[in-house]
């Protein structure tokens, strides 16, 4: 549930202790009271289940084994920016083969001939387009050629290349869907089918970026937070499916990296939000006004200056995903309130 990082860890597990080992026993105990019920009970077996959830949170925070990282091949796609080229360079500098699969390598894109600078026998710069299949098929036939001879096959691989919209549904039309989707979800399906007979091989592992919005949802996040709730799926029947194999999958759900990935920008979200006030139908135009679409558009400019621009904590659970003895099914890195957030969205009835 955490990244692992000790801190945020022992404060999360510290509130939802207090929360489930002290206030819900009180609030149901008053609720028996008040039905003449015997409130014992409920305490009891509130505090039995507060003490089980603490047990999980100890499980996510204390060592779990580390595997020797020298020489294990990896492959990480959407290294031309935000995570990517940052989690490249920090597991080549652990003596990993890190294949490093870049949108833009072909058109010279700044982050893929930064990457290209770092010379060394371990570190590979590909032409990766996640949507494109063919590109796809060269990439793993790279792979395969410059994998290590002393490695049975391709560790791992991290499904890190992602898109993003915002838009109310009835702004946001079907081409700007499949256009996220493909990235987000096909993308990440295309390049795991690729991957996987060499990462069988290996009983390497899988890890999927998914997001927060891959357990809850907000307003005007349809287009992106779809994708994510598939991806999310996928990796679990994934999981599910490998373990014959002994092959691992790990998903990351990170929070709110605006600031430090520029996934969004307020040129971008201006130049996204004119495309679709063009494309909308004019009786949706007529029914929402340009006064309230201007004024979410404006709102969505606000967020690009806002989250976490410390990437380390999704780094750290993409490194500890691929090298741990026994890796976490889920990593949340995020603020504490987006944890909190996350488990009542999962955990509480709906209508919360």
């Amino acid at each position: 549930m955490f990244t692992g990082e000790l801190g945020r860890s022992v404060f999360g597990a510290t509130v939802f202790t207090f929360v489930f080992a002290l206030g819900v026993p009180w609030i149901g105990s008053t609720i028996f009271y008040i039905l003449g019920l015997n409130y014992g009970c409920c305490t009891s077996t509130i505090a039995f289940f507060a003490t089980c959830f603490l047990a999980l949170l100890i499980f996510a925070v204390f060592p779990r084994g580390r595997l020797n990282p020298k020489d294990k091949a990896v492959l990480i796609t959407g290294c031309d920016s935000g995570f990517g080229p940052l989690l490249a360079k920090q597991l080549h500098a652990l003596g990993m083969h890190v294949f490093a699969g870049c949108l833009l390598k072909d058109k010279g894109g700044e982050g893929a001939k930064h990457l290209m600078k770092i010379q060394s026998s371990r570190f590979h710069v590909l032409q990766l387009d996640v949507t494109n299949d063919s590109e796809i098929k060269m990439a793993v036939q790279y792979i395969g050629m410059h994998i290590p001879p002393n490695q049975d096959g391709l560790w791992g691989i991290v499904n890190n290349a992602g898109a993003s919209a915002f838009g109310e549904i009835e702004w946001s039309s079907i081409d700007l869907y499949k256009k996220v989707a493909e990235v987000n979800l096909w993308g990440v399906i295309r390049c795991t089918q690729a991957c996987l007979p060499l990462i069988r091989r290996a009983k390497g592992r899988v890890v999927n970026m998914a997001s927060g919005f891959g357990r809850m949802i907000a307003g005007s996040r349809s287009v992106y937070g779809i994708t994510k709730w598939a991806v999310e799926g996928f990796s679990d029947c994934l999981r599910y499916e490998m373990r014959r194999w002994g092959v691992k999958v790990s998903i990351i759900e990170p929070g709110n990296y605006i600031a430090g990935t520029s996934i969004f920008t307020e040129d971008g979200v201006k130049k996204l939000g004119d495309s679709m006030w063009e494309k909308m139908p004019d009786n949706v135009k007529e029914d929402y006004g340009k006064k309230l679409f201007d004024l979410r558009v404006a709102e969505m400019q606000t967020y690009c200056s806002k989250g976490m621009d410390d990437l380390r904590p999704v780094l750290n659970a993409y490194e500890d995903a691929l090298l741990s003895r026994i890796p976490l099914i889920r990593y949340q890195p995020m603020e504490a309130y987006w944890t909190i957030r996350s488990f009542v969205f999962t955990h509480f009835p709906s209508f919360i």
